[in-house]
């Protein structure tokens, strides 16, 4: 083991990522982030985030639909 995790409350997470509490949930109900609850309270390691946040990397070339050539004016 290697040491003590730094463990986040759901906002500190949430902020962490930059998304609202909501989408937190859902990407905990979904199963793409690990979390942990401790009787009420649920806490998330930091480790686990930045592993969400590496596996979340967009790769070069993969987003072309978002950016379609645009059609060429047929004027004459």
């Amino acid at each position: 083991m290697t040491g003590n995790p730094h463990w986040l409350s759901t906002k500190e997470a949430a902020q962490y990522l930059g998304v609202n509490l909501r989408t937190l949930y859902r990407f905990i109900d979904v199963g793409g982030l690990t979390a942990y609850k401790f009787g009420r309270v649920i806490r998330l390691k930091e480790d686990d985030l930045e592993r969400f946040v590496d596996a979340a990397r967009i790769p070069p070339g993969t987003l072309e639909h978002l950016y379609p050539e645009p059609a060429h004016s047929a004027i004459s």
